[in-house]
């Protein structure tokens, strides 16, 4: 039986409340806290991971799947948050993402063991891949065109600078508490601005009544879970063996079951019943913003996550010297977002990203010069001009993307942003990181020394990230300001 033919048109009923709050600053300012904290939980537990595999009596292989979980988890949710969106009340929304991350910060504080804590770190991205469309969703409903670049840019801090600044919160809390102090600490930054969040947020936009669609749903547990495992192994498929055959079977059955999913969209999509709306991607400068952050993420995310390999195994600094070295450029690139956000309100994207992304690449090739007697001064102002790069990227992007959309698709644009970010933090880290190990260990099989080998890998890997900013670097060069005024039907997107 085709149970689409029997999907009728989805109802629309208006919000318990349409009127904006007084102070939509606080509100937004409240989701993005949460988001924040949330953003951080988990590059923020990869310091502690030494500390976790000795307590648990587990191997490094076994302790990765903390973190791996996480993006697993958020990638598989992430393609459900625009139906949620659209169906539930904005409170609701908010409630689902703050109780399950409270929830899972709570248990894996409390776990005895390592299934526990790894069934936590689940629940905690839960609440992560909800609050991030979300948050998106309210910028773009709460704040008025002309200020939507500014606002955005708090969101890039989210999203751009507070990966970055994980690792180095993460050795702070561990110098004076156990891994255990990591998950206490989270705890009351989330859960007060939870509550006074649930107390003053708004319920924005329209509720559309849209059934639930239950064959996507494993659909794309497979399509997108199955590629964020199987771009994270492809080590393991370059290398062979049991675990390299598992990896391409995943890779397979991922690449079918999302043909399978984008066919399922676009059929229900037609009748405003799919469980992600694909027609954001007909917009060609919501599309071209689009692809040009997935490239800009792909890279910084293989990028910074070399950069600690390459300080610790080439310059032999400590771990917390190699977090408070990255400390400033996390921080300049949370400050700087900000006063980008208003630039791009003023002038547009073209002349704010175009120079961004042009420094980008230019940071990244010199990256590729460095080697095993490069002062860590040199490294430091090569990281704080990319974080600045990175700064002049994300706002003005996604407030560019987001803001060339019809009102009612906002929640099915940000959550296909959202799990573009994810694939393509994972295939950048995995492209990078796994160039980096190739090329180390073959110099290293050569009989050269650990300190040259470590810089010979990173150079590589650093170049192979700017090549692939050069993609973006072309793309932006096609965007276009998006329009004071867009319809609010998505047909005329």
């Amino acid at each position: 039986m085709d149970h689409d033919r029997t999907v009728s048109e989805p109802r629309v009923t208006p919000e318990e409340s349409r009127t904006a709050p007084r102070s939509p600053g606080l509100v937004i300012g409240l989701v993005v806290a949460i988001a924040f904290v949330m953003s951080l939980s988990n590059t923020t537990l990869a310091v502690a991971l030494p500390s976790i595999m000795a307590d648990f009596a587990i191997s490094a292989g076994t302790g990765q799947w903390l973190l791996t979980c996480y993006m697993l988890t958020t990638a598989v949710v992430l393609p459900t948050t625009g139906w949620l969106i659209d169906r539930f009340s904005t409170r609701t929304v908010f409630a689902i993402a703050t109780t399950s991350f409270t929830l899972g910060t709570v248990a894996a504080a409390l776990a005895p063991a390592f299934p526990v804590l790894l069934a936590a770190r689940v629940v905690q991205a839960v609440g992560t891949a909800v609050v991030l469309p979300l948050l998106i969703t309210l910028v773009m409903t709460l704040v008025p065109v002309e200020r939507r670049g500014s606002v955005m840019g708090l969101v890039a801090v989210v999203m751009a600078a507070g990966p970055a600044l994980g690792p180095p919160v993460g050795g702070l809390i561990l110098s004076f508490a156990s891994w255990h102090g990591i998950f206490w600490t989270m705890i009351p930054l989330v859960a007060v601005p939870g509550v006074i969040g649930l107390l003053r947020l708004p319920n924005v936009g329209t509720r559309r009544v849209t059934p639930f669609d239950l064959l996507s749903v494993p659909l794309s547990v497979v399509a997108f879970g199955g590629l964020v495992y199987a771009l994270g192994s492809l080590n393991a498929i370059g290398a062979g063996g049991p675990a390299g055959l598992a990896a391409v079977i995943v890779l397979g059955a991922s690449v079918l079951s999302l043909g399978l999913f984008v066919w399922r969209q676009l059929a229900r999509g037609r009748r405003g019943a799919a469980l992600l709306d694909l027609r954001p991607l007909a917009n060609r400068n919501f599309t071209l913003a689009l692809l040009a952050l997935v490239g800009i993420f792909g890279a910084m995310l293989g990028s910074v996550n070399t950069l600690p390999l390459y300080l610790q195994g080439s310059l032999l600094i400590t771990a917390l010297a190699t977090g408070l070295a990255l400390m400033p450029g996390g921080l300049l690139e949370a400050a700087v977002s900000p006063f980008v956000g208003r630039l791009f309100d003023r002038y547009g994207p073209l002349p704010v990203v175009v120079p961004g992304m042009g420094l980008s690449v230019g940071c990244l090739f010199v990256l590729a010069t460095f080697d095993e007697n490069t002062s860590l001064i040199a490294v430091i102002a090569a990281h704080l001009t990319y974080c600045l790069a990175m700064a002049m990227l994300f706002a003005p992007l996604m407030a560019t993307a987001l803001g060339s959309l019809p009102t009612p698709l906002y929640g099915h644009g940000s959550a296909i942003f959202s799990t573009l970010q994810q694939l393509s933090g994972a295939a950048g880290t995995a492209l990078v990181v796994g160039i980096y190990s190739a090329v180390s260990a073959s110099a290293q099989a050569a009989g050269t020394p650990d300190p040259v080998a470590y810089a010979s890998g990173a150079r590589s890997a650093f170049l192979a990230a700017a090549i692939v900013s050069v993609v973006p670097l072309v793309i932006v060069m096609f965007v276009r300001r998006a329009p004071r005024e867009v319809s609010d039907s998505p047909r005329e997107s």
